[in-house]
């Protein structure tokens, strides 16, 4: 049977589960959202593309940006690990950098995912010349691995601490494993990153085997919930880098999904913004539990190195650069022991959920503070869990857990929660912006996510910003980055030699096969490309130096030379820096590749509001709106059915399925020729 024209996009994240349908033939697009499943996600996201396709033979593509990894990391929830490692190197994952969670002051505690017991050692030794001193006895291995077995373990990291240098020992040692490990969950760190630096690398190759069995099991009931109702066509797994690979690329490299949802609403952003005419924006993505912020400068998302996931798990593979905190729309507010405010970090999520839903949950949230000053409207939640929200419930519990201490009454509580709230999420911005030399005059910020239309207004005259576009469905923003992202691969080699003794023609004909080698990777997902693009650059630094600068080259067709390599060097350092360190040696640390195949372009005319009305005729309503210590009539409208140029003045309220937009008085909204919704302060 041929698979059907839908594309599917789906997001889950931890309060509800965001699908997005694009019939890739008549262009036409429909979005939902529901509840999250949090004991099993994967019927949550069938259950939500069944409420827009009753028919899963007619879809082509399904890809996902999960949390599984993500939430299995913070949770501390993934497998029982086991190391195998080399004699003298087992608290490598123990004493990480020496550092510790608070930076001030001799406190704080780490514990790694895998406990020392767990943690074997054998003797091997290569040299960081890639000399073998010491061969590995894989009997040695294999008792090893039976003891971890024995001891319950699921999966297993095999770790010798020079394999980037020589992968013989390792890849001795993964083979012997495997001939008794009784499942595939078996990672080989230097097959993960083969890349100088120890820590990094054996954090990241055990965090790899840490969630192999989580998220394979995820998938494997995903994909089977999928083909019991008749699915037969591809499915793909957004990486943290803001690409796509295939399920088994998942399966086997389950670290690469650590920042999945979060990358795919930077992606959608991106292709919002370009195709609107933005070039600055900075993404403000707001779900239930946290607030994800990134920024995008001249079009282009940041690429990080290495991430920490939480405090002492560093995960070293390409991620798009996001600031998460907790200041969720379901953070809860509280008075703590010395009479202060604080919002968040923890959550009511989705179950039991802000008091306003009724399930059990007493303490109030930001969105329970939003419901209090009659920004949302208690009688059309989204993402249809509950036909009404307890507007009584709420009061009560601002007014006595927040109103009652701080001696205000119950409007000036929920707005002082609000205020908090904002100025966690405007410290997050400033941190990625002012704080690395951007002026965030020039930027406009994009909220997303179920609750970041809400904060706009609020947003934009804190920190200062141009402006705001909020897209045409804020709530499933990041499904739509599903739909839109590229495939890609990244692979790393380390080189650690001086630039004046390397050979570049070679290196460049290695990066070359190299990239060569993950095309196949791509083709083999059989997808359709229109362009596959191979991008190489260097980690780069003068001698004596620790940290890196990264250097973008292109290989000309005659091969690559130490003078392109050079140029490519003082380039990036001089825009870095603002100063070369002339007479002193350079040194190649490292070289990177990533290849990606370009998928079809989404073509955002889509969301051009057709037949559009005029703003007078879009107003179903008028309510009572809490803003800057007092009331104001604010006019409700129907968001998807405003025409193209149409504008409003706030206060304001916009009301669509997905979301709440908030129009702050003192700004003005405009809709642009493809649904976004543009605000800025009104001209003086």
């Amino acid at each position: 049977m041929t698979a059907g024209p839908f594309v599917v996009g789906v997001d889950v994240g931890g309060t509800y589960t965001d699908v997005f349908v694009l019939n890739a033939v008549t262009g036409a697009v429909s979005v939902t959202k529901v509840p999250s499943t949090r004991d099993d996600q994967s019927r949550g996201f069938v259950e939500g593309i069944a409420q827009r396709i009753a028919d899963f033979a007619g879809i082509s593509t399904v890809i996902h940006g999960t949390t599984v990894g993500t939430n299995a990391l913070l949770e501390r929830k993934g497998a029982r690990t086991g190391i195998i490692t080399t004699e003298g190197f087992r608290d490598v994952l123990e004493m990480r950098r020496r550092d510790r969670p608070t930076t001030w002051g001799l406190k704080g505690s780490f514990e790694p995912v895998v406990e020392r017991t767990n943690r074997l050692e054998v003797r091997e030794r290569v040299l960081a010349d890639g000399s073998v001193l010491q061969p590995v006895d894989t009997d040695e291995v294999k008792q090893r691995a039976t003891e971890l077995v024995a001891a319950g373990c699921e999966a297993v990291c095999v770790f010798f601490v020079n394999g980037y240098a020589n992968r013989s020992n390792e890849m001795l040692a993964v083979e012997a494993v495997r001939s008794v490990w009784p499942n595939p969950y078996v990672t080989a760190a230097t097959e993960i990153l083969p890349e100088i630096r120890e820590f990094e690398r054996l954090s990241t190759a055990t965090l790899n085997a840490y969630l192999q069995p989580v998220v394979s099991s995820y998938l494997d009931r995903l994909t089977s919930g999928l083909n019991d109702r008749s699915f037969n066509g591809d499915v793909l797994i957004v990486q943290s880098n803001g690409g796509v690979m295939s399920v088994d690329s998942a399966k086997h490299y389950p670290v690469r999904t650590a920042l999945s949802g979060p990358a795919a609403g930077v992606i959608s952003a991106a292709a919002i913004a370009e195709a609107a005419g933005f070039e600055n924006i900075i993404t403000c993505d707001m779900g239930g539990t946290s607030f994800d912020v990134s920024l995008l400068s001249d079009g282009k998302a940041a690429l990080a190195a290495q991430t920490s996931i939480d405090f002492g798990m560093v995960v070293r593979t390409p991620m798009i650069e996001i600031t998460t905190i907790g200041a969720g729309g379901g953070s809860i507010a509280s008075i703590d022991k010395s009479g202060l405010l604080q919002v968040g970090p923890e959550s009511a999520g989705s179950d039991p959920g802000p008091v306003c839903y009724g399930l059990g949950n007493d303490r109030p949230t930001v969105t329970d503070a939003n419901l209090v000053l009659g920004r949302i409207n208690p009688d059309r939640p989204i993402g249809g869990k509950l036909a009404h929200l307890d507007i009584d419930a709420v009061r009560l519990a601002v007014a006595s857990q927040i109103g009652e201490p701080l001696g205000i009454d119950i409007e000036a509580a929920a707005e002082a929660i609000l205020r908090v709230a904002n100025a966690k999420m405007a410290g997050a911005i400033r941190l990625v912006s002012i704080e690395r030399g951007h002026d965030p005059a020039t930027f406009a910020a994009m909220p997303f996510g179920g609750g970041g239309a809400l904060h706009t207004g609020a947003l934009i005259k804190e920190v200062g910003l141009g402006s705001a576009i909020v897209p045409r469905y804020p709530g499933v923003t990041s499904a739509l980055g599903c739909v839109v992202a590229d495939m890609r691969h990244d692979r790393v080699q380390t080189v650690n030699r001086m630039l004046d003794d390397v050979d570049a023609g070679e290196i460049g004909r290695e990066m070359e096969a190299i990239a060569g080698e993950t095309e196949t990777l791509l083709h083999a997902a059989a997808i359709t490309f229109i362009a596959v693009d191979r991008l190489y650059e260097f980690d780069m630094h003068y001698l004596g130096q620790t940290h890196t600068v990264s250097v973008p080259v292109e290989i000309p067709a005659d091969g690559l030379t130490r003078d392109i390599i050079q140029t490519a060097f003082e380039a990036a350092y001089l825009e870095a820096f603002g100063r070369l360190l002339a007479g002193i040696p350079m040194r190649i640390v490292s070289y990177r590749i990533a290849v990606i195949g370009r998928r079809p372009k989404f073509d955002m005319s889509v969301f051009a509001p057709i037949d559009g009305k005029s703003s007078e005729a879009c107003i179903t309503a008028k309510r009572q709106v809490y803003a800057d210590g007092a009331f104001h009539d604010a006019p409700v409208y129907e968001r998807l059915q405003l025409a193209i140029g149409s504008r409003i003045t706030g206060p304001a309220l916009l009301e669509q399925p997905d979301t709440t937009i908030f129009v702050d008085p003192g700004l003005e909204a405009r809709v642009d020729g493809y649904g976004n919704l543009i605000i800025k302060p009104l001209a003086e």
